[in-house]
């Protein structure tokens, strides 16, 4: 590619806003669409985003706006940054105006409720020829936006990885490649289940005892899973898989450890999906994880116990002490 890339990033929430920033910075055209047009014309004009990204300011030089059609035009890569649980119906209305051959990278982490996809499978059924990538790994908006040094894995098709690679690195945001997107994707997704348990931890106070632990123990969860779908093993022990999982267990800005602990603190789920208008994929990634962990005959125990606690109003010590009193086995 010549002259400066046209980067067209969809989806102003926090993560799709920090990384429009990034891109800008790296010294490329930048477009941000957002699909709640009065919402979207108040970044545009304040060049901020208080309701997810507060306290940065979003750079003039980036063009926000909710004109699909004059954003997507010309894109050279179109980074897909929507909760996971509206990829299909954001794609239904304005996927037809992603230019032909345009890479189009998925960085929503979460698997469809209904169908169980991952989302960079729903784009490659809805974008038929468009060459799909999975960008993912540990990574806070809060801290990209203001500029700290960030590690992402970019996974897909190997002609194009290099390419894009290229376009997407920079000062701050050092991004490897992989052709493991199925394994990233799952990555991103499961991981957010066990972060959910790690939050649940914090808010009845075990210790770091028991959350080391659990997230081992979840990694290995995360592993089987993943390899009985044709995910690659060493996928998970790296920034998609380990990585990302450090980050979201353990950082205040992690919505899903977030959500588990306020969890362990006597909320239930209700109350706290009313109180923000953020988020929270572990939720709606569980159910459907669950789903095909039965049918494929893959033990998931933590996964397990987190939705017995989210849905079936089971109490978080009982689930605590329904793992701990498991059958002994091998690690």
């Amino acid at each position: 590619m010549s002259g400066s890339p046209c980067i067209t990033v969809l989806g102003n929430g926090g993560f799709g806003t920090a990384l429009s920033m990034v891109q800008h910075w790296n010294g490329h055209d930048v477009r941000l669409w957002g699909h709640d047009a009065e919402y979207t014309a108040t970044i545009a004009a304040t060049r901020e985003n208080p309701r997810y990204l507060t306290g940065v300011s979003v750079p003039e030089g980036i063009d926000v706006s909710s004109d699909a059609p004059r954003l997507l035009a010309g894109a050279d890569a179109v980074l897909l940054v929507v909760p996971t649980q509206h990829v299909r119906s954001v794609l239904d209305v304005i996927g037809a105006e992603i230019p032909d051959d345009c890479p189009v990278v998925v960085c929503c982490k979460g698997m469809e409720e209904v169908t169980g996809l991952v989302p960079s499978a729903i784009c490659q059924r809805m974008l038929p020829g468009r060459p799909v990538y999975v960008l993912t790994g540990p990574c806070h908006a809060e801290e990209l936006a203001r500029e700290q040094p960030a590690s992402l894995v970019l996974a897909g098709p190997g002609a194009g990885l290099p390419g894009l690679q290229g376009m997407l690195s920079g000062p701050t945001f050092r991004v490897y490649r992989s052709e493991d997107a199925l394994g990233a994707a799952l990555c991103a997704a499961v991981k957010n289940i066990i972060a959910i348990a790690a939050g649940i931890c914090d808010g009845l106070g075990l210790g770091d005892n028991a959350k080391a632990a659990l997230l081992t123990r979840g990694l290995a969860e995360m592993t089987r899973f993943g390899e009985s779908l044709g995910a690659k093993r060493e996928t998970f022990y790296g920034l998609a898989g380990i990585g990302d999982l450090i980050t979201t267990a353990v950082s205040p800005h992690g919505r899903n450890r977030a959500l588990g602990e306020r969890i362990g603190h006597g909320e239930t789920l209700q109350q706290i999906l009313a109180s923000t208008c953020k988020v929270v994929e572990g939720v709606w990634t569980c159910r459907a994880v669950l789903t095909q962990a039965e049918t494929l005959g893959v033990r998931m125990p933590v996964a397990e116990e987190v939705s017995r606690v989210l849905f079936e109003d089971r109490a978080p010590k009982e689930a605590v002490r329904a793992l701990m009193g498991r059958d002994l086995c091998e690690e």
